[in-house]
């Protein structure tokens, strides 16, 4: 294979390439980048981790070193849509760091954070914008953004996108960008919605589709439990005993399972944190940085926040919940067996849940290996732990906060343009751009992951 040299990118990408210890391209990039060098639209179809960004950043900074001219204000030659907060800043640190020898100005625009510092980097123009959806349409909404002058555009995890529901969003966006750029899909598959999207989007693109030198399921091994409902946290904690399993994440279905799983973990002397969207982005920083520092040993995370999550030694990713949708498997498991390695899958499986097993089986093509950890009939820990009912109370003892509850739903009248929060209500803000509801339209999107 031949090296980076050879693929005619500047000699300033070169040289960060050098610095950053990269000497030969991924296949993924010896395919794309030359075909994106001479100005084609493309869809790649590859994995995470077969090295995507760089097939389409190293072109992009390619291009912008040869035509430097003062970003447009208020929008960006380059946007690039992640379908995640931790993606989209993954995205824009690598572009940092390929374009290290540029003058280059990169930004982030995602929710779970304050508007301000996002619009005053916009205001100024910007040569790379990575941005998921919901953020962005937020900004095209208030009129400060404006895409006018996108030169690139890129969807990265475009299947992952059309599950989160931003189809929507991703046509909103795509409204504003003018009808001359290069437009490039990157994704894990291929299904039917994703090449509707792209006939439409893209201008007689060229395929490039990478099978990794062994598929991510090849290189795992698998596991299933069958176990009963309510001692999935019990076996995960004897499962955490062993002292191999020294990095893992663990998946559940919610955010509440997530932090229902955390606790039980630490009550048990297991060190975890949880990412989910009810997290604040620097408490979602936090977690990450303890896990990939090994202070825990256990990263519990919903399936949308933890998509695009790039990190080293992952020994074992654990499925607290089988995932609803068959694909969502391949992408959990992908989170350890990276770069050649290997790793293992434990599943935890109850009864409920054996058609979501025999979906997976069949999108993997794999009979996956199953061990029967139920408890033994009759005993005590086959049965679920009883719980004491909660004595009803009169309406007045209730806290204040269920009694208002109690009153929305059976339509109490209050004040007209009062919040009802009980003593000392205030009259509710004015509507702004920033603060309207405007839910109907569009999917919670970052702010939900």
């Amino acid at each position: 294979m031949q090296d980076f040299s050879g693929l005619g990118l500047a000699a300033p990408l070169l040289h960060a390439l050098n610095k950053l210890g990269y000497a030969k391209p991924t296949p993924i990039q010896a395919q794309a980048i030359p075909h994106l060098l001479a100005g084609r639209d493309l869809v790649g179809i590859a994995q995470t981790g077969t090295g995507k960004t760089a097939a389409f950043a190293l072109p992009i900074l390619n291009h912008l070193l040869a035509n430097p001219q003062q970003p447009p204000r208020g929008g960006a030659r380059v946007l690039v849509l992640s379908p995640t907060r931790e993606l989209a800043s993954q995205i824009a640190e690598s572009f940092r760091s390929l374009g290290s020898q540029m003058q280059l100005s990169v930004a982030v625009v995602f929710g779970g954070v304050p508007h301000g510092a996002q619009i005053r980097a916009l205001a100024k123009g910007l040569d790379v914008l990575v941005a998921t959806p919901g953020r962005l349409v937020d900004h095209l909404d208030s009129r400060v953004a404006h895409l006018g002058k996108t030169e690139f555009f890129v969807l990265d995890e475009v299947d992952q996108m059309l599950d989160l529901g931003f189809a929507k969003s991703i046509r909103r966006i795509v409204g504003t960008l003018p009808k001359q750029r290069q437009n490039l899909f990157f994704s894990a598959t291929m299904p039917a919605e994703i090449a509707k999207l792209a006939g439409e989007l893209l201008r007689d693109p060229i395929q490039v589709s990478v099978t990794p030198v062994a598929k991510t399921a090849d290189r795992v091994n698998h596991q299933v439990l069958f176990v009963e409902t309510h001692r999935k946290r019990d076996v995960l904690v004897d499962l955490l005993a062993d002292a191999a399993m020294a990095r893992t994440i663990v998946f559940t279905r919610t955010k509440r399972g997530a932090d229902k799983v955390t606790q039980h973990l630490d009550a048990a002397g297991i060190g975890a944190v949880a990412i989910h969207g009810n997290k604040s982005q620097s408490q979602r920083e936090r977690s990450l940085e303890a896990f990939k520092a090994g202070r825990v040993r256990a990263l519990v995370a919903t399936d949308i926040a933890a998509r695009g999550i790039d990190i080293d030694n992952v020994t074992h990713v654990v499925n607290f919940d089988l995932p609803e949708v068959a694909e969502a498997y391949v992408h959990r498991i992908g989170r350890t067996a990276r770069a050649g390695a290997e790793g293992v899958a434990i599943s935890l499986c109850d009864g409920a849940e054996r058609d979501l097993l025999r979906n997976i089986e069949r999108l993997t093509r794999i009979n996956l290996p199953t061990q029967d950890r139920r408890a033994a009939p009759g005993s005590p820990e086959s049965k679920p732990p009883v719980r004491a009912a909660t004595p009803a109370r009169h309406y007045q003892d209730r806290p204040q906060q269920d009694r208002h509850q109690q009153e929305r739903r059976s339509g109490a009248a209050r004040p007209h343009g009062f919040s009802g929060r009980g003593a000392g209500a205030r009259p509710t803000a004015p509507t702004s751009p920033y603060n309207a509801t405007r839910r109907s339209d569009r999917p919670r999107g970052d702010a939900a992951v």
